[in-house]
């Protein structure tokens, strides 16, 4: 069997697994919070952990809140900043037409129900955004502007946006951004108060924790307004007893991924290959983002006339697990708000397989999916797939 869907949902790390057979036999077991022995040995656990995920992302130990993902990240940072109305005048959210569902749906909820408005930046056909068009925005609306939200890595494509230049231009400007970090961190290395982003997040799962764990990091943490009041915990920023098993997973599968950087140059060549070798087979091959700067482990690739859940369905009769990205209904395809952002025509898009692997993948999983997918096209361009 090969996995090849990591950007959807890593595997639990091996070093995960290993860390709780131990964990779990040994102990200690208590509520974090309380203040006798058990308790403060609990939670020094989770500070320790907190500190080594601050380490690796180059954040400080007091930016760190722990959570349950990035979706609760981005509704904590969406409700912190705009709030129960509009303040200031400062009421548009600056956004682009390739963020995931969770930033899209979080921002539109605030424009129906908060009154706020949504800018958002065109994305050029290489699946960047106009960086040059985002610029001339902030620049003419930068006392309008509540918020900029713009992720750092595409979920479906792999395309990596020019954060660091975005940034950059919200200091400029005193705007305040938020970047949703959940697809670059654990695939490339991350430096949080380098970057001068103001908010960032990730979940566990991407990176081999456990399910339903993750991260909000904050250059201000006074900012923040907790989602869940609770009891105080996380330092009043977010109520409940922690989970704080799933917290030093974090710990653990942060510390494996950043010794598994060394092999970004070697899986980025054999994606390289694995591309080329694709698209010389089959000469009109698309390869989403293909001239962009991408994550190591992504390929998006089309091949016009067959659908891509067919590949998909060949693919798993193989054992080899990828996804599309694509929704269906009726069995009438649609082609991704991503992909329609960037100008992908329906032919093109109703094709897409996204193939993503882990930085801990062996570079011989590449030609394994070449044979197969080779098999696949082969067999299904014989069939009028849509």
């Amino acid at each position: 069997m090969i996995y090849a869907d990591y950007n959807g949902s890593a595997p639990i790390s091996d070093d995960v697994k290993e860390y709780l057979q131990h964990r779990m036999l040994e102990g200690p077991f208590a509520n974090p919070n309380a203040i006798h022995f058990l308790g403060q040995k609990v939670l020094i656990g989770m500070d320790n952990a907190r500190s080594v995920c601050a380490k690796i992302m180059g954040a400080k130990f007091s930016q760190l809140v722990f959570n349950s993902g990035a979706t609760e990240g981005c509704s904590t940072v969406y409700h912190s900043v705009l709030g129960c109305s509009v303040k200031n005048n400062r009421n548009l959210i600056v956004t682009s037409g390739i963020e995931h569902s969770a930033i899209r749906k979080t921002g539109e909820w605030y424009v129906e129900n908060r009154g706020y408005e949504i800018v958002t930046i065109p994305t050029l056909s290489n699946g960047i955004i106009d960086l040059e068009n985002f610029k001339e925005v902030v620049k003419e609306n930068h006392d309008k502007i509540a918020l900029v939200s713009i992720m750092a890595a595409n979920n479906e494509t792999g395309v990596i946006q020019p954060y660091m230049e975005i940034s950059k231009v919200c200091q400029d400007n005193n705007v305040t951004n938020f970047c949703d970090t959940t697809q670059l961190i654990g695939k490339m290395p991350f430096d949080f108060n380098k970057s001068g982003i103001d908010y960032a997040i990730m979940s566990g799962h991407k990176v081999g924790a456990l399910t339903g764990t993750g991260i909000l990091l904050a250059k201000d943490k006074t900012t923040l307004k907790p989602l869940i009041i609770g009891g105080g915990q996380e330092k009043g920023l977010r109520g409940g007893t922690q989970n704080y098993i799933g917290n030093e997973t974090l710990a653990v599968a942060l510390t494996a991924v950043d010794k598994n950087f060394d092999n970004i140059q070697v899986l980025t060549k054999k994606r390289e290959d694995f591309e080329s070798k694709i698209k010389e087979k089959f000469p009109s091959v698309v390869i989403i983002g293909e001239d962009a700067p991408r994550l190591a482990t992504s390929t998006y690739l089309s091949l016009p006339g067959v659908h891509g859940q067919a590949i998909q369905i060949e693919l798993e009769s193989m054992g080899i697990f990828v996804t599309t990205s694509s929704a269906c209904s009726d069995n009438e395809p649609v082609t991704s708000k991503v992909l329609k952002s960037m100008g992908i025509t329906d032919d093109v898009g109703r094709g897409v397989v996204r193939i993503s692997v882990g930085l801990c993948s062996e570079p011989e999983v590449y030609d394994k999916i070449y044979e197969a997918l080779t098999k696949a096209y082969e067999k299904l361009t014989q069939i009028k797939s849509y």
